[in-house]
């Protein structure tokens, strides 16, 4: 696979379905440590992980300069807002379409012999809220993201999510979320 010229000068940020792949591939080797080969549907996942992360790492950086210039923030002013609960949904597929990458990382799986739809399912849900609070609350920072509104969210990052609840013998027994069980 050849890789476009943004990726040949060190920035690993190709928005084309041969960059992508190649940096999956990348991430796979020097980050999962594992060969296409006999890697576990979780490695795949954390590669393509990887590969947006890099892409989206470039945003905020150009977004950052932008703002450095005189004039256009009068304020200087930023939203912070404190949640217990946050239930932004899964991140990989929403990164995808955000970055207008959703159809390339389709070819790029593709390319590989690999079903995207797969790697999205292999996603867990972020244990950090079960209702109606989560939800206002990511709702809300969307909203501010969308009118472009400096924000950020602060909250509790709870290691064992919030617990789930099964009914056994007749008693409500409380099973840990463990939704970072694999990074």
């Amino acid at each position: 696979m050849k890789r476009n010229s943004t990726a040949s000068n060190g920035i690993r940020a190709g928005g084309n379905a041969d960059a992508l792949a190649a940096d999956f591939l990348d991430n796979l080797r020097c980050l999962r440590d594992c060969a296409l080969e006999n890697a576990s549907r979780n490695d795949l996942y954390l590669a393509l992980s990887y590969a947006v992360r890099d892409r989206m790492l470039m945003l905020p950086t150009r977004e950052i300069r932008h703002h450095e210039e005189p004039g256009l923030r009068e304020s200087g002013k930023k939203v912070a807002y404190l949640s217990a609960e946050f239930l932004p949904g899964p991140h990989l597929a929403n990164n995808l379409l955000c970055l207008g990458l959703f159809e390339e990382a389709r070819r790029a799986m593709d390319l590989l012999g690999i079903n995207l739809d797969d790697l999205l399912d292999q996603e867990e849900e972020p244990g950090l809220g079960n209702g109606g609070l989560g939800r206002l609350a990511s709702c809300f920072l969307d909203s501010l993201a969308t009118l472009s509104i400096d924000a950020v969210g602060y909250g509790i990052r709870y290691e064992f999510g919030i617990f789930d609840q099964e009914i056994r013998d007749g008693w409500q027994v409380e099973i840990a979320d463990t939704w970072l069980r694999h990074g």
